[in-house]
């Protein structure tokens, strides 16, 4: 129950706890004591730890990694371990959840290396990390380490797997940068709205007068995140009627966002508005910037952002998955993905075409003429029944060429009879 509810260990010294189990069985007098459970959480953890270990014994694993920062600025670093288990079920299981010194390379490849040696893991397929520098040379450690365990692994080549969701999120903000004011201006009315059930009740009397038929709230998003940002906008673009009679009879909303009427009878935010501070990751203040109304042409941009952006999401999400295999999948989401950029770089819109442009030039540096990926992900494709290698060179035949799809083709082929 304790590990199940993620209870604190005090939990069964409570008074509460203790009279329940008296009602429930008044011969029970010997309920636990927190050092108690403690204890046997411990042998739980060591029991299931062993279980794992015999379950990991001569098995092929595929390791994922990632760090990150906490906000007490202490470095924490996550290995799983996939792999497929004697029913040929795809299991995944989470090795370590720990501390490192810091985020260089050496220090995340020695950490990887204690951990699979103290699991004694020696049968590895890939490692899957993000796309911090920091990684490569992680990962060349790792290749010379392996070369002393007694399994090594199947080509060192192949170790090194970029996440290609991670790439996708890099080239998407890449096409947002410098492109934001639009999204902050509607994450600004976004934020008013859910700051206090007060406005959030205002807000939704606004709905109903403007008849907007929707089951769906406002949210706000986590800017750090862009996949939130689309759900915001995604929602948000669908009220943008609701928001203007808000700002027409809300006192509070008039005030918050400095608003009066414009030259041509549009409600517009002078800078009487609400001053807001961004801060960095450090805690300093970046700069500031006063609170508007979103303007007809933000609403315009954010509903281009959200058509453009849902290629992208519909990508990561399923590149993302964890309870299916994905590899086989990756080509033809990218490819998708490389196909759409060209087709908006041609578009007649300014905006849009810029930032696919920006776009093009961030996917074209993790991917180039295909031959930045680990070519294991290119087998994945061709051993699928759907694809299989025709598809491969059908798609650099449309994006590349005749010339470069026939030296893919040989290159892939070339894996394969490795393998």
């Amino acid at each position: 129950m304790v590990i199940i509810d993620e209870l604190p260990f005090r939990f069964v010294e409570g008074i509460g706890f203790r009279r329940f189990c008296k009602v429930m069985q008044p011969k029970f007098s010997l309920v636990p004591s927190r050092q108690t459970i403690t204890r046997e959480v411990g042998a739980i953890h060591n029991h299931e730890r062993g279980k794992l270990k015999k379950l990991l014994k001569g098995r092929r694993i595929c390791l994922t990694t990632d760090t990150w920062t906490s906000i007490q600025n202490l470095n924490y670093m996550c290995l799983t371990a996939h792999f497929i288990d004697d029913d040929w079920k795809l299991q995944k299981r989470i090795l370590n959840f720990c501390q490192v010194v810091n985020h260089k390379g050496e220090t995340i490849g020695k950490k990887i290396e204690s951990l699979l040696l103290d699991w004694n893991v020696d049968g590895i397929f890939t490692l899957m990390v993000d796309n911090a520098s920091s990684n490569d040379t992680a990962i060349k450690f790792l290749k010379r380490k392996t070369k002393d365990w007694k399994r090594t692994i199947l080509d060192h080549d192949y170790l090194h797997v970029r996440c290609c969701a991670h790439i996708l999120n890099l080239i998407v903000v890449e096409g947002l940068k410098d492109r934001n004011e639009s999204i902050l201006r509607v994450r600004d009315v976004v934020r008013y709205v859910r700051s206090s059930p007060q406005r959030l009740e205002s807000f939704k009397k606004c709905v109903e007068k403007e008849k907007i038929v929707s089951n769906q709230t406002v949210c706000l998003d986590v800017c750090t995140r862009w996949n939130s940002t689309y759900l915001m906008l995604e929602v948000a673009v669908k009220f943008e009627k609701a928001f203007q009679r808000m700002a027409e009879e809300d006192s509070g909303f008039k005030k918050n966002f400095g608003i009066k009427e414009g030259d041509d009878g549009e409600l517009v935010s002078f800078e009487g508005g609400e001053t807001i501070e961004l801060v960095s990751e450090s805690g300093q203040v970046r700069s500031r910037r006063v609170q508007r109304i979103p303007t007809k042409l933000d609403w315009k941009n954010c509903t281009m952002f959200t058509k453009f952006l849902k290629l992208f999401y519909d990508a990561t999400k399923k590149l993302s998955a964890s309870l299916f295999v994905t590899s086989n999948v990756f080509f033809d989401e990218m490819y998708n993905v490389e196909v759409k950029i060209e087709k908006l770089i041609a578009d007649n819109d300014p905006l849009l075409s810029k930032m696919a442009f920006d776009m093009k030039k961030k996917f074209d540096t993790y991917w180039g003429k295909g031959d930045r990926f680990n070519f294991l992900l290119y087998v994945a494709v061709v051993l699928d029944p759907r694809f299989k290698l025709r598809w491969v060179k059908f798609c650099y035949i449309k994006t590349k060429g005749k010339e470069v799809a026939e030296q893919m083709e040989k290159r892939v082929k070339g894996a394969l009879d490795k393998l």
